[in-house]
């Protein structure tokens, strides 16, 4: 893959797909991208890249909602769970980087279905732990965990709904993005196929035998 052009159009696809309606509630393509970023760039692009198209994409979701919609997403405790929500895509890019770009698809597409499991570990775990909207349900409780983890608050569609759509989303776009990666890349020149040889050493010169002298 380019080292420029290729992560940019990662990058722009995974924007267009953030546009609210085009996707069901939480199948979405950051999980798959997060975690691919970590797979197949390198260096800063591996973190710089994925951290800043989501937070300027988030920026304008979060104009969109507050002022187009109404809705209250600006307040302290929206905040502290999109926040979270970084620490969790921080740590599916540091998951990707476990991986290598040569290994199988199916071996890839596995690592993005833990990064789904540990993204929503991540997020529902801070939700109930730190409680910023204040569900009464989320006690501090094993019952109230787990209530996080499979039903969710009141009023709202139950998380399990939510995670079935981040793993299916997780491990179709990890595959998707695989694909594009290896389609992409660059091939290597013939110079590049061919092993390089090993450096000769200089040979040694002969100690003179015992017994003789120079002359």
């Amino acid at each position: 893959m380019s080292r420029i052009v290729g992560p940019l159009l990662f990058a722009l696809v995974f924007a267009l797909t953030r546009i609210p309606g085009l996707l069901p509630p939480n199948f979405s393509a950051a999980y798959a991208f997060a975690f691919c970023a970590g797979v197949f760039f390198r260096g800063a692009m591996a973190w710089a890249l994925p951290m800043g198209t989501l937070a300027l994409t988030d920026a304008f979701l979060t104009a969109y909602y507050a002022f187009k919609l109404g809705y209250d997403v600006v307040s302290g405790p929206a905040l502290l769970a999109l926040g979270f929500n970084y620490v969790a895509y921080a740590t599916l890019i540091g998951l990707g980087q476990c991986f290598k770009p040569h290994a199988s698809l199916l071996k890839l597409i596995g690592g993005g279905l833990i990064g789904a499991v540990l993204f929503y570990l991540i997020t529902n775990t801070a939700s109930w732990w730190f409680n910023p909207f204040g569900h009464p349900e989320y006690t501090r409780t094993l019952q109230g965990w787990l209530r996080a983890l499979t039903l969710g608050a009141s009023g709202w569609p139950p998380t399990w709904e939510f995670f079935r759509n981040t793993l299916l989303s997780s491990g179709l776009f990890t595959a998707l993005f695989s694909v594009a990666a290896r389609l992409t890349a660059p091939a290597e020149s013939p110079a590049e196929k061919e092993p390089v040889p090993a450096a000769e050493e200089p040979a040694e010169t002969p100690e003179p035998e015992a017994g003789t002298r120079s002359a």
